[in-house]
């Protein structure tokens, strides 16, 4: 048997195969299948062709069966994929599974009538029973005594079988990790992923009309054991794992996510890693949340802290069912994350019904002033959600993607087609700059000392962009047009690796600046701006784009806790842009005169294995910090190994116009 995945990122790492590691753990865990059933995960990176896969996964002959974890942006080639394996094994079994095939059977055994199989909720115990059913003769026209499966009986005919109850008790999973299901890591023997991948929860009290997470919408949330997860993180520390990444729907909701949060500072502790959790965080902020994020604060565990809005607009709150949520009493939460220099991010929806250009505009704006860095994203229309059940209502119109199968929305009764082409230049502007920290210290400036919006700066960048002349801006307008007018996701990333990667996108920048932005601010307020911004560009993470026509710059590395930092000295502001910003961010009005700052950056080693992933919880662990903020992180929790000494000669990024020397 063979359990196939492909990630949506194309980056040098792999996105852990976490569904397949669950089955794969259910075989593993049963005395019946255990000596019956070879399971083999094939694991692929969202850059990998149709081509390559099939040679990959077939070279050495087809299995007896093949399953798939099936999501928009892997259908059509798992379609292709159980076509080739068919003509190599016309009796073997085609399992479909995955948010989106499930309760799709009608259009999934059209489009693909190789597929014997769909799973249409958790799969883990149905999974045990196909196999079963395999093994004892059944053919695969006769599943009717399996619950929670949908496939073709003899006479041609869909049967969708009656749904099951979801698994109450997790721990029967076994998990993934403990049992060994996952391989870990690669044959150097290094972790080999790009983040560990854990699951404390299923389930999700709201029924938000453009989600289907996991299935589990508008279910009780299960958990699993305390013992359990704190034996996988005290794993993934000895693999000295720096980020975990939880799937849950709504962390820091219940007190059981303090509980964790406690355990994986106490391996944190003990081992030196995991150092960064990454999650959804909880829709609505609880003194548990409250909690935890004092907690982490204080102990140094570093996270982006989300604000998962998705609109402001009040009638498009409403038809997304999310309209008494508390979630929308926001402007408090921000201030305070502001405040307390936590990193902070928030998520909006770009078409959603009820929603105008000119309301997201507006609600954009309103949200930019407490968070620079926001995530917009354009509504897909997935399947089993409450808006693809409601699109004639709302008068959607969409089009399905050329390499993927999402619903890509193009207008609907309050947004036209022309709205949504301007506001998709928009969305790739947001997403790369904003969202994705090429800028981050630039927007506070702007706004509370120039006074000009974070959306307007994002449609001048954009304007300035498509009109100049410049050859360093062409990889930049390519990746606008593939964006907008081919739905490439690869084009965003892109765009990241060129402005983080290549100095003459640094150049661009500058040039950008002095001739679209300075015009628009006051004179005396455009000396420590112009020093803020430099400050921003000199913060990006430390990463040489391999296709930049420089050699790449060369600094000096420290071990601060086990972790390999590269360290630029020698740098001089003329005004004090780290505290300055700082000042901003916590609501006071800083002290605004000319003076000479001395000041060393940390960024930390790495940067290549997430720039381009448009990963921006990701990104930011990787951008420049002052040595004091670095060392002060890295003092919190377990204690510093003796750092290695500094070697080689000091390289200093120099600003060309002379506010930073």
């Amino acid at each position: 048997m063979y359990l196939l995945q492909q990630g949506v990122w194309d980056m040098p790492l792999e996105s852990m195969p976490l569904a397949s590691g669950y089955l794969k753990a259910m075989v593993s865990s049963d005395d019946y299948l255990r000596s019956r059933v070879d399971a083999t995960i094939h694991n692929f990176r969202g850059g990998v062709t149709l081509m390559k896969m099939a040679v990959e996964v077939f070279n050495a002959g087809a299995p007896d069966v093949i399953c798939f974890s099936v999501l928009g942006w892997n259908y059509q080639k798992f379609g292709a994929l159980a076509e080739t394996f068919k003509q190599m094994n016309p009796d073997g079994w085609v399992i479909f599974g995955g948010t989106h095939v499930a309760n799709q059977a009608e259009r999934t055994f059209r489009m693909f009538p190789e597929v014997d199989v769909i799973v249409n909720g958790e799969g883990e115990e149905v999974f045990v029973e196909l196999l079963k059913a395999r093994l004892a003769g059944v053919p695969a026209t006769d599943l009717g005594g399996i619950g929670g499966i949908s496939f073709m009986n003899a006479e041609g005919e869909v049967v969708t079988t009656p749904p099951r109850e979801r698994i109450n008790d997790l721990d029967i999973i076994p998990s993934p990790f403990l049992s060994g299901a996952i391989e870990l890591t690669d044959a150097a023997g290094r972790f080999r992923y790009d983040v560990a991948l854990m699951e404390t929860n299923r389930g999700c009290p709201y029924k938000c009309s453009f989600c289907y997470w996991g299935g589990a919408v508008g279910q009780r949330v299960r958990a699993f054991s305390r013992e359990r997860l704190r034996a996988e993180l005290e794993l993934f520390a000895g693999h000295g794992v720096h980020t975990v990444v939880l799937c849950d729907a709504n962390f820091g909701m219940l007190p059981i996510d303090a509980e964790f949060v406690t355990d994986l500072l106490a391996v944190r502790d003990r081992y030196g890693y995991p150092r960064a959790l990454e999650t959804s965080w909880a829709k609505n902020k609880s003194k548990v949340f409250y909690d935890i994020v004092r907690t982490m604060k204080r102990e140094g565990l570093r996270s982006s802290f989300t604000l998962a809005l998705q609109t402001l607009t009040d009638d498009a709150l409403q038809l997304m069912n999310r309209r008494n949520m508390k979630v929308n009493d926001w402007e408090d939460l921000a201030e305070w994350l502001d405040r307390e220099g936590l990193d902070a991010y928030a998520e909006l929806i770009w078409g959603a019904p009820g929603e105008t250009l000119g309301t997201f505009f507006e609600g954009y704006d309103r949200l930019s002033r407490h968070v620079s860095r926001i995530a917009v994203y354009p509504l897909h229309l997935l399947p089993n959600t409450e808006y693809a059940e409601k699109k004639a209502e709302h008068g959607i119109v969409s089009v399905r993607g050329d390499h993927d199968d999402f619903e890509y929305i193009l207008a609907h009764n309050t947004v036209s087609f022309s709205d949504n082409e301007l506001m998709k230049r928009f969305l790739f502007w947001s997403r790369v700059v904003a969202e994705n920290a090429v800028l981050r210290h630039t927007w506070v400036g702007l706004r509370e000392i120039g006074g000009v919006s974070q959306s307007r700066v994002l449609r001048t960048l954009d304007a300035w962009v498509s009109s100049t002349d410049d050859p360093a801006a062409v990889p930049l307008q390519a990746a606008v047009t593939a964006a907008t007018e081919a739905n490439s996701d690869v084009a965003y990333g892109d765009a990241v690796k060129y402005l983080f990667g290549d100095p003459e996108a640094r150049r661009l920048l500058r040039r950008w600046w002095d001739e679209a932005v300075t015009p628009l601010l006051e004179p005396e307020s455009r000396p420590v701006l112009e020093v803020i911004f430099d400050y921003d560009l000199l913060t990006q993470p430390f990463y040489h784009h391999p296709k930049a026509g420089t050699p790449a710059e060369v600094l000096p590395t420290r071990s601060v806790r086990g972790e390999t930092y590269f360290v630029r000295e020698g740098l001089v502001l003329s005004y004090d842009a780290p505290g300055i910003i700082r000042e901003l961010r916590a609501g006071e009005k800083p002290h605004i005169e000319p003076v000479r700052t001395a000041v060393t950056l940390y960024y930390r080693a790495g940067a290549e294995n997430f720039i381009g992933s448009t990963n921006h919880e990701e990104v930011v662990h990787f951008v420049g910090m002052p040595e004091e903020e670095a060392l002060a992180a890295a003092a919190a929790g377990a204690a510093e190994a003796p750092a290695a000494p500094m070697a080689g000669a000091v390289t200093a990024l120099l600003s060309d116009r002379g506010s930073c020397a």
